[in-house]
Parts: structure tokens; C-alpha cells; sequence
């Protein structure tokens, strides 16, 4: 195998300080995986076959995965691996089979979404690094003290935040002893990470569980702005921001591309590389970034990292942009020259890719084999001497051999007991026996020689025997009628709370800081109203709805907002985790009760039936469940009028948050209608076509919810509702109560609408 040569020492003469800067790389298969490593990155992330968020990718072996922990720590990588979807119920099992052999490799990081794998992870796999997907949107303190207690020791910051935004995050969680990674290049999603549906709702493949089909990237009805990809961003790249994230406290820059070809990872990589240590040595930035260009691009914006979320952050073609540009700065002036321009583009990228290729063919993933001599003689210690291609030791047992005992040492029963170690980044080669005849050890102690050849093999770590995690049992619950909450989102609706027995809620909005006296006031004088607070709050909303639990002091809430279910948690407040917190398994329940004191929650909208039924509440713990609503496709910091209706406005500031109330459509070119939903105070969001609504869960679960839910907020869809909100709210109370009829009326005056995740699911 070649080693790489020995990589520059970045720090050592280190211009601005010592501070190292980790670059980490995408590793959607071998080939990409080695290119990262040739390339110079510190870290790569990848995905086995099963529960990780790049289905699409080719993916690797858990077999694959010992010689790559290998290859990669030879020379100076850390490998990550991506466990970071929802993890169903019935997946449990694999899931903990797969965790007890991890446990016992060299791994350096489990990247999770999930909130069950925290807790499996935090609980019974110590030895185990956790890092925060992502998929979980990290964007305020509390969100971080919140993963911090669940022992996360890395946190993979929101996409959308601006330098000083991440930099006050970076310093929160550098209190905390936790590392912050920022994403610095590659594809950007329109939507804020881990709540987005557009693609599971259309399709059934979900993004939460890594098959989403980007729907944001398909062609549209040309809107009235004459865009045919409205929802298409151009590709992040932060190249030139690299000391203000050093200066932010950034400690991982993460590069995006699991689904991307190696020669793409390895131009990147090396590309980003040069710049990282050029800043670090040299205190200097090149300028020339066209490496970057000749491989996938969609053009390159850095406008979140800026702050500046403009128009100039979307580009109407999801294909490559390479050729385009090649022809930009070539100033080509005729299609003659343009086509001759493009040919010598693909023939130097050809040239590139074999070069490449022929680069990391010279690495190997193959184990390294083990060459294992065992010798004695009866009264004597048996004596096991191992040689490595790097190095030889001995183990001696702690017993001596006898010549009387259950089963005799020969090489079939050695073999067998010593198969464990063809599981680790190791393979047994040759195994050469030197005993007398009837030679025998205590299968205990047989196991014991293993512990310790594992021990040494995998860098001094002790072997972790396979943990059952136990079954959990449903409770023995006396049969309850589940009772109505309902969610509100105007002032106008506040008067339900006195005319209904239902549980009211009433949605704060994104931008709480620039209304907050206004809520406070209206909670102050209507005391039956329960606070729901949103999956997004940033920055000073973040402290805003602070300020709010300090001053309402509300005895319950709702939250889609981890940061502030930290806060209800250190101040006694009961809490609900609301719906988009995508809670599909118990394990996630345990998190919530156990670590957080949680005393609810909404079990995700995303998964079918018979997913629902396999998860178990903790004692004392209400499950919930929305049998009516809009359906949220995705959420925004972008304007998405921009390339829809056209905006007179550049770029997006704090007047258009608060301020701006619009309402638009997109159609795609299978005839499926999105509609756009620009509230007062809100991100931008798009809405499914038709309403979710899903009767038949009260017959086929009547034991399993404490509380059903309806969102009566109003947004424009194709859904017609025919009778006015207490009228509404009688026929779902009515339902809950098994009146004849009353799903049939409800389904005649709420039409057209759709279940298809109920039945479906992920």
C-alpha cells in the first residue's frame, strides 16, 4: 500500500496562531474516500449501507469500513460515519447490531439526526463520539446546551447563519467543550435542514431518511418573474471567508458531495486545502478560484455566510455551471468558440479524472494481515506471537496449558475462538500451531486472549462486549377518550380559548423580536392560551423567546424548537415537543422525558400506520398526534418571491420579515401546485396543494393518543372549508367522541384533502 507522503506542517511556522482548522470531506464511496485522503482532508465522512442520509450514494461495507479506518488513519484522517436519519421502530434491533460492532472499531465520529440514537448512544455506547447532524438545524444557544447534555461533542451549525451568527454559536459551544463545524461548499437546499416534506409527501422518499429526490431542482410552469427552477440556489462556497470563519471560532469546515464523483471530491478538497494553509502560514487568501469551476458547480454564493440573502443567490439552471463559465471568463463571443471552448474544457477534465484515478489506485483498503504463531507445552502459559505488517508483540495466557478439559487447542477451535479479530481492520492470514496433543485452556480464559489481542490490535482500546438493549413493554393503560387541542395563529381567534373546552394554542411567530412587547400583552390578558413556538428561532428571536417564557411565565407550552425546550426544561416549565421535532421512535420519547423532563409529544406526521403503533410511550408520558392541517413542504430564510412574482427588493432585511404578507404559486410539470405563504413575521413557507386530513387514526388507534390535534391557521390551498372555526372545532370534538356521522360531515365540509403520508409513510 503507498503512503501518502508525509502532509505539510500547518501549524508549525504558523503565521496567525496554532489554532488547527479542520477540513472535512464527503465519502459517498471507496474511490471517493481515498480521493479525499490523497487530497490532504483532516476528516471524511461516509455512509454504510443502511441508515445513513445519502441513500443515493454508493455507500460502503461495514467491511469496507475496517480497511478505510486503516488506509485513513495511516495517514492522518479521521473517519465520521453518517447514522443521521429517523430511525423507525422496527429498525431499532438492526440498529443496536450495528452499534455493538462500531463500538469496537477506531471510528472517530457517529453523525446522528435522530433522537433515539442519542439516547442508545449517550446511554449505552460511551466509547462512541456523537456529532449533530445538520438534519437538526442548529441555530440558537439553547439548541446547543440542549445537545450538549445529550454528550454531542460536535455540532453541525445551520446553513443559514451569517459570520456573526456563527460565531456567537461557535463561542457557546467552545464553552461547552463541543467543536463546531460550518458547511463551506456545495449544494445548498432552499429549506432549513431536517424540516423539509416536499419530497417525502411527493414521492414518499423522505429527506429524513436519505432518499430525497430534490424536487427543488425540478422545472416549473415559468413563473411570472420568467423562471422555470424557482427553487434552485446556487452552490455555497465560503473560499474567500476562511479567516473570518478562523475568526468566528470555526473548527471544521465541511465540504458538501457524498453523491458527487471522487475526481469532483478530490478537486475540491485539494483546492480548499492549499487555501486553508496558505491563511494559516501565510496570513493570505489566494484569489483564483477557478480549480472550483472545472468541476459540478451551480455558480458559487456566499450570501448567508454574508448576511446578504438575495436575489443573486439563485440561478435558473440546476445543471453544471462549469461550461458557462469557462465561457465567461474565455470571453467567447461566437457558438463556434463557445463548442471549441467546451470540448477543450472536457478534454483537460479528462485528463484530470485519469490522473486522479491512477493517483488513488495506488491506495488500498485491503485489512492488513495477521500472522499468528501459538506455541507451549503442558505446565506452561500458551504464548500467542502476532506480527503485524507494522509491528510483532506476544500475549501469554494468565493460566498454563494442561493436558485435561472440555475441548482440546487445535486449529479449527482456535480459529473459531479468534474470529472476532477478522472483524477489525485486521485479517488473519496465517495461524501456525506449535502445541503438543491434548492441550487445553478454559474457554474463559480462551476469551480473555482474545480481549487482549483486541485490545492491542485496535490501539490499546478495551473490547466492548454486545450490549441488549431491553425490550420496552407497553403500559397497561386504563382506556381514556382522547380530547381536542387546536392551534391558532391570529388575534382575531383568541376568543375560541373562552368558547371551547379544547386546548388552545396560539403560533409565535419567527420574528418574535420585532412583536414581542405585543405577545407578551396578549398572553398576560388571556391566560387559557398555550404558547406554540416555531422549529426557527435565530439569533435575537432566539433571546426574544427568552424573554417571553420570563415574562408570561406559562405554567405549558408547545415547541418545535429544541433551544427552547432547554429553557422550559432548566425552568420548570412542562413542555410538549411539538410535530416538526420528527419523533418516529420510543427511544426519542426516553430522550425527551429522561434527560429534559418533557411531559409530551407529537409523533411525526410523517410516517404510515404501522409505524405509528410500534412506539411505546414512557409512563406517564401523552402521545399527540395533528389529524388536521396545512401541510408545511418547507420553510426559508430565502425570499422565495424572487424568482416567482419578482421583488422590488434586492435583498432581504428586517422590514421584510416583519412586514411583508404576500401569497403566490408554483406548478410543476406533472400539474402539482405549491403555494407560497409569506405571513407577517414569518419565514417564507410552501404548502402542499391540498390539507392533510386523517379521520381513520381515532378507530384504528382510540388508545394510543392522549390528544389529537387540528391547525386551524389560515393559508391559501386548494382545500375548501365550508363552516367557520366553532363549527369546525364542534365536528372534530364530535369525532373524538364516536358520534355517528361525524366524519363523514367533516370530510363533506373540509375538501379536497390528503392522508397519503398515513398510509405511505418512510
Amino acid at each position: 500500500m503507498q503512503q501518502i507522503p508525509e502532509r505539510s506542517k500547518e501549524n508549525k511556522d504558523c503565521l496567525i496562531g496554532c489554532r488547527k482548522m479542520e477540513l472535512l470531506a464527503p465519502g459517498g464511496d471507496i474511490n471517493s474516500i481515498k480521493a479525499a485522503i490523497v487530497a490532504g482532508a483532516d476528516a471524511v465522512y461516509c455512509g454504510l449501507n443502511r441508515f445513513n442520509a445519502r441513500n443515493r450514494a454508493a455507500n460502503i461495507s461495514l467491511d469496507d469500513l475496517q480497511g478505510i479506518l486503516r488506509l485513513a488513519h495511516k495517514n492522518d484522517c479521521q473517519v465520521f460515519l453518517t447514522l443521521n436519519i429517523l430511525i423507525l421502530e422496527s429498525e431499532i434491533p438492526a440498529l443496536i447490531r450495528l452499534l455493538n460492532k462500531l463500538v469496537n472499531t477506531s471510528i472517530d465520529g457517529i453523525i446522528v439526526q435522530d433522537l433515539g440514537v442519542f439516547y442508545l448512544l449517550s446511554r449505552h455506547f460511551k466509547d462512541l463520539k456523537i456529532h449533530a447532524s445538520t438534519q437538526l438545524t442548529t441555530h440558537n444557544k439553547g439548541q446547543i446546551l440542549f445537545l450538549n447534555k445529550l454528550n454531542a461533542t460536535r455540532i453541525n451549525l445551520s446553513r443559514e447563519l451569517s459570520l456573526p451568527e456563527i460565531k456567537a454559536l461557535s463561542s457557546t459551544a467552545s464553552e461547552n467543550n463541543i467543536l463546531s463545524e460550518v458547511f463551506v461548499h456545495g449544494s445548498f437546499c432552499i429549506s432549513f435542514s431536517g424540516i423539509c416534506y416536499i419530497s417525502s409527501l411527493h414521492g414518499g422518499n423522505s429527506g429524513n431518511r436519505g432518499r430525497c429526490s430534490q424536487p427543488c431542482r425540478d422545472r416549473y410552469l415559468t413563473t411570472p418573474a420568467g423562471k422555470n427552477y424557482p427553487l434552485n440556489l446556487k452552490d455555497n462556497s465560503a473560499w474567500f471567508n476562511i479567516k473570518e470563519l478562523y475568526d468566528a471560532g470555526v473548527d471544521s469546515l465541511k465540504i458538501e458531495g457524498r453523491i458527487k464523483e471522487f475526481e469532483y471530491v478530490y478537486t475540491v478538497v485539494n483546492t480548499w486545502k492549499k487555501q486553508i494553509q496558505d491563511y494559516l502560514e501565510n496570513g493570505s487568501l489566494v484569489n483564483d478560484n477557478s480549480d472550483l469551476y472545472k468541476v459540478f458547480n451551480r455558480d458559487f454564493t456566499n450570501g448567508y455566510l454574508k448576511g446578504e440573502i438575495s436575489k443573486e443567490m439563485f440561478i435558473d439552471n440546476p445543471m453544471s455551471h462549469s461550461t458557462n463559465h469557462h465561457s465567461e471568463i474565455h470571453k467567447y463571443t461566437t457558438e463556434e468558440k463557445k463548442i471549441l471552448g467546451r470540448l477543450e474544457l472536457y478534454d483537460e477534465k479528462e485528463v484530470i479524472r485519469k490522473r486522479i484515478k491512477e493517483e488513488i489506485d495506488l491506495l488500498s483498503i485491503e485489512k492488513a494481515p495477521l500472522l499468528i504463531n501459538i506455541s507451549g507445552e503442558n505446565g506452561s502459559p500458551l504464548k500467542i506471537a502476532v506480527k503485524t505488517p507494522d509491528s510483532s508483540f506476544i500475549v501469554l495466557s494468565a493460566f498454563d496449558l494442561v493436558n485435561e478439559g472440555t475441548e482440546s487447542l487445535n486449529q479449527k477451535m482456535v480459529l473459531k475462538r479468534l474470529k472476532a479479530l477478522d472483524e477489525t481492520e485486521y485479517y488473519i492470514d496465517q495461524l501456525e500451531l506449535n502445541l503438543e496433543s491434548d492441550l487445553f485452556l478454559p474457554f474463559k480464559e480462551l476469551t480473555a486472549i482474545k480481549k487482549r489481542l483486541l485490545y492491542i490490535l485496535n490501539g490499546s482500546k478495551d473490547f466492548v462486549d454486545p450490549i441488549n438493549i431491553p425490550i420496552l413493554k407497553r403500559q397497561n393503560k386504563s382506556k381514556f377518550k382522547p380530547s381536542l387541542s387546536v392551534l391558532i395563529s391570529q388575534k382575531s381567534d383568541v376568543f375560541l380559548s373562552e368558547e371551547t373546552s379544547a386546548n388552545i394554542y396560539f403560533r409565535l411567530p419567527d420574528g418574535l423580536k420585532n412583536k414581542l412587547s405585543d405577545f407578551i400583552d396578549l398572553f398576560k390578558k388571556n391566560k387559557k392560551l398555550i404558547p406554540w413556538f416555531p422549529s426557527i428561532l435565530i439569533a435575537e428571536d432566539y433571546t426574544a423567546a427568552l424573554e417571553f417564557l420570563q415574562q408570561v411565565k406559562p405554567k405549558f407550552i408547545v415547541t418545535n424548537n429544541t433551544g427552547v425546550a432547554y429553557e422550559a426544561y432548566k425552568t420548570g416549565i412542562s413542555w410538549i415537543a411539538g410535530p416538526y421535532l420528527n419523533t418516529v421512535n420510543s427511544y426519542s420519547l426516553l430522550t425527551l422525558k429522561e434527560n429534559f423532563n418533557c411531559s409530551g409529544s407529537f409523533i411525526s406526521n410523517e410516517i404510515n400506520k404501522h409505524q405509528i403503533h410500534r412506539i411505546i410511550a414512557p409512563e406517564n408520558f401523552d402521545l399527540y398526534y395533528s389529524i388536521y392541517h396545512p401541510i408545511v413542504l418547507l420553510s426559508s430564510r430565502q425570499c422565495l418571491f424572487h424568482q416567482v412574482t419578482g421583488c422590488e427588493k434586492i435583498k432581504l432585511d428586517d422590514e421584510c420579515i416583519s412586514h411583508c404578507e404576500k401569497s403566490s404559486s408554483i406548478t410543476n410539470l406533472k400539474n402539482e401546485t405549491f403555494f407560497i405563504e409569506k405571513t407577517l413575521g414569518n419565514y417564507h413557507t410552501l404548502f402542499n396543494e391540498t390539507n392533510f386530513l386523517n379521520t381513520e387514526i381515532v378507530k384504528d388507534m382510540p388508545d394510543h393518543f392522549s390528544r389529537f390535534f387540528i391547525d386551524l391557521t389560515e393559508v391559501k390551498t386548494k382545500t375548501n372549508i365550508k363552516l367557520d372555526k366553532p363549527e369546525i372545532i364542534t365536528l372534530f370534538e364530535n369525532l373524538l367522541k364516536n358520534i355517528p356521522g361525524s366524519e363523514k360531515e367533516l370530510k363533506k365540509v373540509i375538501y379536497p384533502t390528503t392522508s397519503i403520508q398515513y398510509k405511505k409513510g418512510i
